[in-house]
């Protein structure tokens, strides 16, 4: 990742056909425009008597997202969860974790300090990691739902298709697909002519807020955020409605009940993560210059870099009895000590 970060930096600048005149640390007149060297990230809200209320809220769903997720990635290293399921839920506990990590720090720093400045280079590595995850993340809930789709409608040939080199492959594969398009996507954005106020309405850089500070026609820009958001989320979404469709066939011809509410139980935590980060991301990057408030896109913004990755751990764990029993032993252990 940071070659990446690297390559994409050198070959960046604020407006490329200025890019020979253009000192790091100050701003100068390209034109009748204002070139950018840094930004000031306007945060949650402007309001200073909730800056406070907002720090130790957040700061208290950041330590249960650190807490859950680490929690969820040493309970399934445990032998009798030695499964490719819970070795997915291992990755998408660490990818929440690095999410949070990326955007909540800052936004804490930025909520105690009259000093909301960020760099042009930490704001380009914020968002390249940023969409990096979240790409990745959404290839990864793909790649889960394609291990239930197997465990369900081939549960005789699951240990022989979903070996562990298959499923080391298919998170390699996710990785490698969160790289391509997180450097496609901030190569794209800051090749933008970007130009005064340096100010974004936004707590973390981002592709929506950052493309209103162009001063160039990002129609074409646009059009390709909409292809890559189809590309992102909507195809993993259908082949999981898909994967699922066979599953749901698959568990109504079960003739046991408690084994049709075993099955569906499991596959249902996994498909309301995937609904509430497909609602989320659907409404920010769909349409990145939409009439919805500024507010709406900011809470949507909170849900999948904040929200989402505290309530993984809760989803998966409260509804799946192998790993509340693992928890529950591991209590047990620990009051004895």
């Amino acid at each position: 990742m940071c070659s990446d970060l690297v390559a994409v930096t050198t070959a960046l600048t604020v407006c490329p056909s200025e890019s020979s005149q253009m000192e790091p640390a100050e701003e100068q007149d390209a034109g009748n425009h204002t070139l950018l060297t840094e930004f000031v990230l306007s945060g949650l809200s402007s309001r200073p008597e909730l800056q406070h209320l907002l720090f130790f809220t957040i700061c208290l769903v950041y330590s249960m997202t650190l807490m859950g997720n680490f929690l969820i990635c040493m309970v399934t290293v445990h032998p009798s969860l030695h499964m490719p399921m819970y070795f997915f839920l291992r990755v998408l506990s660490f990818l929440d974790i690095s999410t949070a990590s990326v955007v909540v720090p800052k936004m804490l720093a930025n909520l105690l300090s009259e000093d909301r400045s960020i760099s042009y280079l930490g704001c380009v590595t914020q968002l390249y990691c940023v969409v990096f995850l979240a790409a990745t993340e959404w290839y990864l809930l793909a790649a889960m739902a394609y291990d239930r789709y197997v465990a369900v409608c081939s549960p005789l040939r699951y240990s022989a298709i979903m070996n562990t080199r298959a499923c080391l492959s298919l998170v390699l594969l996710c990785c490698c697909s969160g790289k391509v398009v997180s450097v496609v996507q901030t190569a794209w954005v800051f090749t933008l002519s970007l130009c005064g106020p340096r100010r974004i309405d936004y707590f973390f850089c981002d592709i929506p807020p950052l493309i209103t500070l162009s001063c160039s026609d990002t129609s074409r820009y646009e059009k390709q955020l909409i292809s890559a958001t189809v590309l992102v989320i909507f195809t993993p979404f259908c082949l999981i409605l898909l994967s699922y469709a066979c599953i749901i066939s698959s568990i109504l011809k079960i003739s046991s009940a408690e084994s049709r509410h075993k099955t569906f139980s499991t596959c249902s935590s996994h498909l309301t993560v995937v609904t509430l980060y497909c609602a989320s991301g659907t409404l920010i990057y769909l349409q990145p210059k939409s009439s919805n408030s500024q507010d709406t896109k900011k809470i949507m913004a909170l849900i999948y870099t904040t929200v989402i990755p505290t309530l993984n751990p809760l989803i998966y764990s409260l509804r799946n009895k192998e790993v509340k029993e693992v928890l529950i032993r591991a209590m047990a252990v620990l009051m004895k000590k």
